[in-house]
């Protein structure tokens, strides 16, 4: 896991040193990674917990990540009105997948959590 997450931060890094530099192609080709990369991280997560559902993780992460480039998009257009809406919006979905998250893990060890 640590080393997915690790990659996932490395992959957005290129994503968004690409996108300073207008190359879109680039842009494009490290978008397919990280999303790749995200797929290999809900395959990790849901077969350790059967409560998460696969769909539905894969759902936030994808959703997060949509987030996330259209965040990088707005700053780089220097378009802050968006960029802070777009942010607040990220942060509001990934308190739910964070809650998403810690209800399977509750469910999974509810001796721990009496």
């Amino acid at each position: 896991m640590t080393s997915l997450l690790k990659e996932h931060i490395l992959i957005a890094g290129k994503i968004i040193d690409a996108a300073k530099a207008g190359d879109q192609a680039k842009v494009t080709q490290f978008n397919k990674e990280w999303f790749r990369n995200a797929d290999e991280i809900v395959t990790f997560l849901s077969s350790a917990n059967p409560n998460w559902n696969k769909q539905v993780l894969t759902n936030m992460f994808y959703t997060h990540l949509k987030l996330t480039s259209a965040e990088v998009e707005d700053r780089l257009k220097g378009d802050w009105t968006a960029d802070i809406k777009t942010a607040d919006t990220n942060e509001t979905h990934l308190i739910h997948m964070g809650d998403f998250l810690t209800t399977g893990i509750v469910k999974q060890f509810p001796n721990k959590f009496k």
